[in-house]
């Protein structure tokens, strides 16, 4: 690798900034991409393994390429350090994803109840802000208690997170939609969020639940047709 694909690769990383290194095996020679103009099968394929977050070959004009993805981290932040997030962080930790809780409740979110987890006690609105939300994030809410849960909301909704879902019934999802379009978002932005969240597989449990939520998030991240769970108690 040279120098300056390495100085860009570096640069993409610290910009957070999804790229793919093209190797043509014959001679080494690489370049980023969507950094460089490519023929278009090679950016195809490139920005396929960038979404499936995994290397391909590709032979194109009689020379052989190999294609390596460098994608930002997966990031999951959840709002409310409740006992379904306590179920939650540890499976998406291992699924892959660096977890943030949110919870201006220092009793609550506390390194006893979430050990080695990233806390951050700041309000709601202000803390997702901060976190700002790409395409490789996900954003759920779980403190059931609008003054929390809205304000984290109407960040996510002016990011690029690719999943926002929040905790409670459809009834309460129904007053939820007033409130954020009485704030000002529309409807195409407030069908973004998946509520009640997670996927139908009769969770009852906290460990269930949190399941259930983590499916949906991974079905959505990768495209797949959803079945929303029933929606919980109001």
């Amino acid at each position: 690798m040279t120098p300056e694909v390495l100085a860009a690769l570096e640069a993409a990383k610290a910009a957070k900034r999804p790229v793919a290194l093209l190797t043509r095996l014959s001679d080494g020679a690489q370049h980023l991409w969507p950094d460089t103009e490519v023929a278009p099968p090679l950016a195809e394929a490139a920005a396929k393994a960038l979404a499936e977050d995994a290397a391909a070959n590709l032979t194109l004009d009689g020379q052989a390429w190999f294609i390596h993805p460098h994608n930002p981290a997966l990031r999951l932040i959840v709002v409310g350090a409740v006992h379904i997030a306590q179920a939650l962080v540890p499976m998406a930790l291992a699924a892959g994803y660096a977890v943030t809780v949110v919870d201006p409740r220092r009793a609550w979110a506390t390194a006893e109840r979430f050990p080695g987890i990233t806390l951050i006690h700041e309000w709601t609105d202000d803390a997702v802000a901060a976190l700002a939300p790409d395409a490789r994030t996900a954003v759920v809410t779980l403190t059931h208690d609008p003054k929390l849960d809205d304000p984290a909301l109407e960040a996510a909704l002016t990011s690029d997170c690719f999943y926002i879902g929040a905790l409670g019934s459809r009834r309460t999802h129904a007053k939820r939609v007033a409130r954020l379009t009485e704030a000002g978002h529309s409807a195409e932005a407030i069908a973004r969020i998946h509520a009640p969240v997670g996927l139908n597989i009769e969770a009852v449990t906290a460990p269930e639940i949190a399941l259930s939520i983590l499916a949906e998030v991974v079905a959505t991240r990768r495209g797949a047709a959803l079945a929303r769970r029933p929606a919980l108690a109001a």
